[in-house]
């Protein structure tokens, strides 16, 4: 092959050279033994020429830049030992490995980082680092694929080669430490934002005139002080209320210690039943503009008040945390969130073309109340309503029996497919006394359904995976039934609410106050007494409670088989395996009795249904087994929780509720 670094000019000018004498002597021989015109014959040819000269330059230029990168035989071996002799003194750990990531080469930077003192040609990559070479090609990029090995964070390069009928992969990493390090110096410098509210302080007031002030003034030293140990700054903004911002990297030590300042706040005491000052914290962990991280730190606040207050709330990119809540709510006394609530779903329902009302599977007697309650309010305003509801559910059959001798009740209960075909774009789907997603009567009609409003007296366990038109969430008050009686008093003129709407109702409080002794307030009688005034008869009510027998020896299944555990925790266990809902009721009943005990603070009762072990958990107020609960994916209130756990064995579901109590206690 021609050098043409060395002598390609010398021999494109030789070349040029000849053509033109060979096309002159050819021109010259054309014009004496031809008629051909010798100027056009001339013109003719230094055009050819000229063709042809361009032609030789770019050919030889192409064959140039071809042969540039080429290496001679005997060099080869040579270029061969220097590129190996590179990449064993490279900085960057190299390494080869075959197509069963057997490892064939590496250089001594490699050596360094394995930290071995062995040879480790022969030994497989994914036994010593935990990573195949599969692993490097998947996650493989122009900056390559990012690894934790050997506990260093490593971009690694995959760089694919076949040599003699064989794949080899060679990869070359680079130490991501030091990026990593700045990284998460930047976030921890970043601004985390903070809102605290003293979330009590007006109830509380009511028991101590005058000495709230006083109490707020205490609370705002002890935020300052917590502000103060990490550099931040605390603002209040209006009355008992907080904006916090500090460097992110304390969000940790937050955390760590459990948010303890709640524990500083609970120190403060008012009245003769030295009842404990609470505060909520919403804060935003959050990448992002400052904007994004306050309207986070707004949401993360308003799923701590709507879970009862008295907790610390950490919002993160794909979800929450939560910290305390270890104290019981305090009744409201005010209506004036009711009121307004009145107005805002008499407008909603008024814009309506037509209304569904549902509440949790398993219906109960305050989540079918508060349905007829909003079904009520509804045919007020002349919008057609239905319930979506089970009428096969032999535990409101007594309701259901009661309900239908109403004229407008007959056609008003519909399944969930029928639900379905009666949404619109402008229909209006009311949920009552559930919040979780999970629990829906259906899920499917929630999924397809617009316009939502939640009404509801459960703690919150999650974030809405839309934001309703409406959402009213109040853990204080006893049953959802009080909530929608408060609202039928403003909303509808005496005498509108049915006696056997108000007999149901009536028995949704019964049933979430345990006949008015648990978790009642003034609000509570005031509701009954509505209720009352609407013609509910206390009788009537009671006798929806009333049992068979066969329901009697149910309920003594659970207490024949009772363990206390940690001394003060009662959990009861039946062993049948039937497929009636009467059984679930008949576990609410025995963990309510099991608080009769001496000594037992909470108790817990599991029966199973089919292939779904359910929990019914009651508490006498020391503990919250709405914590423990939602660990196993439940819900409910402070004194009162359920579980379902589908397709385990009750033994399992047993160890499971264990496991969470240990962890709600040792925290």
């Amino acid at each position: 092959m021609f050098q043409f670094k060395k002598d390609g000019a010398t021999l494109r000018l030789t070349v040029s050279a000849l053509l033109a004498v060979l096309f002159f002597t050819i021109y010259m021989l054309l014009c004496a033994h031809t008629r051909l015109n010798p100027l056009k014959t001339g013109a003719l040819f230094i055009v050819l020429y000229i063709v042809l000269v361009v032609a030789l330059e770019l050919v030889c230029r192409y064959i140039s830049t071809k042969s540039a990168g080429a290496v001679a035989p005997e060099n080869a071996d040579m270029l061969s030992e220097i590129s190996l002799d590179i990449m064993g003194k490279l900085y960057l750990p190299v390494l080869i490995c075959d197509e069963s990531n057997k490892i064939i080469w590496y250089n001594r930077a490699f050596s360094k980082i394995a930290d071995r003192s062995t040879p480790m040609y022969g030994m497989y990559l994914d036994s010593l680092a935990g990573i195949t070479c599969e692993d490097i090609k998947a996650a493989d990029n122009t900056q390559g694929g990012s690894f934790e090995v050997f506990e260093i964070p490593f971009a690694i390069k995959g760089y694919p080669f076949t040599t003699q009928g064989k794949s080899y992969l060679l990869s070359v990493w680079r130490d991501q430490s030091e990026l990593h390090r700045a990284l998460q110096r930047i976030a921890d410098e970043e601004a985390g934002i903070a809102y605290i509210v003293i979330d009590n302080l007006g109830e509380l007031a009511q028991f101590v005139h005058g000495k709230g002030r006083s109490v707020s003034a205490e609370v705002s030293q002890i935020l300052a002080e917590w502000a103060d140990s990490v550099g931040g700054l605390l603002q209040e903004y209006d009355n008992d209320k907080f904006m916090f911002i500090f460097n992110r990297r304390y969000l940790a030590d937050f955390v760590e210690s459990r948010f303890a300042v709640l524990d500083r706040v609970h120190e403060i005491r008012m009245g003769e039943e030295n009842l404990p000052v609470t505060i909520s914290i919403g804060i935003a962990d959050i990448s992002g503009t400052i904007a994004e991280k306050e309207a986070g730190a707004c949401s993360a606040l308003d799923m701590a008040l709507q879970r009862g207050g008295d907790q610390a709330v950490v919002k993160h990119q794909n979800g929450m945390d939560i910290y305390g809540g270890r104290t019981k709510t305090v009744q409201k006394r005010t209506k004036v969130r009711s009121r307004v609530l009145a107005e805002e779903v008499v407008a909603l329902i008024s814009a309506s073309a037509n209304v569904l009302v549902m509440g949790h599977r398993n219906a109960d007697f305050d989540s079918l109340g508060a349905c007829c309650g909003m079904a009520r309010i509804s045919m007020y305003c002349g919008i057609k309503a239905n319930i979506i509801a089970n009428l096969d559910d032999p535990n409101l059959a007594k309701c259901f029996d009661k309900l239908l001798t109403l004229p407008e009740y007959r056609d008003i209960f519909v399944d969930s497919t029928s639900a379905l075909d009666k949404i619109r774009s402008d229909t209006l789907l009311i949920i009552v006394d559930v919040n979780n997603s999970r629990q829906f009567e259906s899920s499917e009609v929630y999924k397809n359904a617009h316009r939502v409003v939640f009404i509801d007296h459960h703690r919150k366990t999650e974030e809405f995976t839309e934001e309703p038109v409406l959402s009213y969430i109040e853990p204080s008050a006893s049953s959802t039934c009080e909530i929608i009686a408060e609202m039928l008093e403003t909303a509808l003129p005496s005498g509108i609410l049915e006696k056997e709407e108000a007999d149901v109702m009536f028995a949704g409080i019964q049933l979430d106050t345990k006949q008015f002794t648990r978790n009642t307030g003034v609000r509570t009688f005031s509701a009954a007494l509505y209720l009352r005034g609407e013609g509910a008869n206390p009788v009537e009510a009671n006798r929806l409670f009333r049992t068979d027998f066969e329901d009697f020896m149910r309920k003594a299944r659970f207490e024949a088989n009772i363990v206390i555990y940690r001394k003060e925790i009662a959990i009861a266990v039946s062993e049948a395996d039937l497929s009636s809902g009467m059984d679930r009721i008949a576990a609410a009943k025995a963990a309510d009795n099991l608080l009769t005990i001496d000594h037992v603070t909470a108790s817990f009762a599991l029966c199973r249904i089919g292939d779904v072990v359910h929990i019914s958990a009651r508490s006498s107020g020391a503990i919250n087994v709405q914590i423990i609960l939602e660990k196993l994916n439940g819900g409910g209130h402070y004194d009162s929780a359920a579980a379902q756990i589908n397709g385990g064995t009750l033994e399992g579901a047993l160890e499971r509720l264990k496991e969470a109590i240990d962890e709600y206690m040792e925290n």
